[in-house]
C-alpha cells in the first residue's frame, strides 16, 4: 500500500444539459488520471442543476443508466477510484434520493451514499430551500475500503452533523469526502470552518467538492472546493471558477498526529 498519493477535486460548472455535464465530468476525470491522481471526486448534483423542481426529471437508477455506465467505464479504463459527487437517484419503489456512487479502480460499484440529512432551511431574506419536497433521506453510514485508503462519504448538509463524521471515523474512515453545493450565504460563513473542524475533530483528511459558481443560476454555488489535512490546515483549495484541484494524501501524517495527540484514544463514550 502506498502511503502517499494524489486526489483530484473536480470543481466543474454544472449546466442544464445533462449530456454536457456528463461530458465535462469525463473530461475532468481524465485530467485527474493524466495528472497522476489515484482518486477523482465530483461535486454534489454534478449532472443536474441544484433545483428540487428538476430532480425527478434528471433522476436515474444507481444500478444502471448514463451515470453508472460513465463511472464504471472510466474507473476501469483509467484505473482510478471515482467518488461520483451525487445525482438524483430513483429507487425501485419510485423514491428519489440524493445519492453518491463510489467506484473502485476496476470498474466495480463498491459503495452508495444516500444523503442522510436533507437541506430544509429558511434564512430570512437570503435563501430558502427544501429538499424534502422531493427527496427521501438515506439511513446508512457509508464507509468503503479501497486499496489506497478507507473512505467515508457524506453529502453537503451531512457535514454539519458531527455525529455522522465521527461514526464514519469509528468505522475506520481515514478520508471523509463531502460532495456539496454550499451557497453564497452559508458558504462564506461556514464552509471552510466545517471542513477544518471535521478534520481536527477526527484527525483525518476531509475533502469537499463543489460545482463552480455559475452566474444566473437559481442556486448560487460558493465553489471553493478544498482538502483539509488531519491537523486542520487547508492542503489545497479552489476559488469560484471551474478548476481541477490536486491534493496530496499522506497516511503517515494521520498516524503521526494521532500518536502525538491521541484524541480518539482519549474519548469517554460512557460519560457522554
Amino acid at each position: 500500500m502506498s502511503h502517499e498519493f494524489n486526489i483530484g477535486l473536480c470543481q466543474m460548472k454544472v449546466v442544464s444539459d445533462k449530456k454536457i455535464n456528463l461530458n465535462k465530468a469525463e473530461e475532468m476525470i481524465r485530467r485527474c488520471a493524466g495528472e497522476g491522481c489515484m482518486l477523482a471526486i465530483l461535486p454534489e448534483m454534478f449532472c443536474c442543476p441544484y433545483d428540487t423542481a428538476l430532480f425527478a426529471e434528471y433522476a436515474e437508477s444507481s444500478a444502471e443508466g448514463p451515470v453508472y455506465d460513465l463511472f464504471s467505464r472510466l474507473s476501469c479504463e483509467l484505473g482510478i477510484i471515482i467518488v461520483g459527487g451525487s445525482m438524483p437517484e430513483r429507487s425501485q419503489d419510485g423514491s428519489i434520493y440524493n445519492t453518491s456512487l463510489i467506484f473502485n479502480a476496476d470498474g466495480r460499484l463498491i459503495g452508495r451514499h444516500r444523503k442522510a440529512h436533507l437541506f430544509d432551511v429558511d434564512i430570512k431574506g437570503k435563501i430558502s430551500f427544501k429538499e424534502s419536497e422531493i427527496l427521501k433521506p438515506g439511513n446508512e453510514v457509508t464507509v468503503v475500503d479501497t486499496p489506497l485508503i478507507k473512505i467515508g462519504v457524506g453529502i453537503c448538509y451531512d457535514i454539519r452533523f458531527p455525529e455522522l463524521s465521527r461514526a464514519m471515523v469509528l468505522k475506520g474512515a481515514e478520508l471523509l469526502i463531502f460532495p456539496a453545493v454550499f451557497n453564497n450565504v452559508t458558504g462564506p460563513a461556514h464552509w471552510e470552518i466545517l471542513m477544518r473542524t471535521r478534520a481536527v475533530d477526527n484527525q483525518v483528511y476531509v475533502a469537499g467538492v463543489s460545482p463552480s459558481f455559475a452566474a444566473g443560476s437559481s442556486y448560487q454555488s460558493h465553489g471553493h472546493s478544498m482538502l483539509a489535512d488531519p491537523w486542520g490546515s487547508i492542503a489545497a483549495s479552489a476559488s469560484l471558477g471551474e478548476e481541477l484541484v490536486i491534493g496530496s494524501i499522506n497516511l503517515e501524517k494521520i498516524y503521526e498526529i494521532r500518536a502525538s495527540l491521541p484524541l480518539l484514544h482519549h474519548r469517554r463514550p460512557k460519560l457522554y
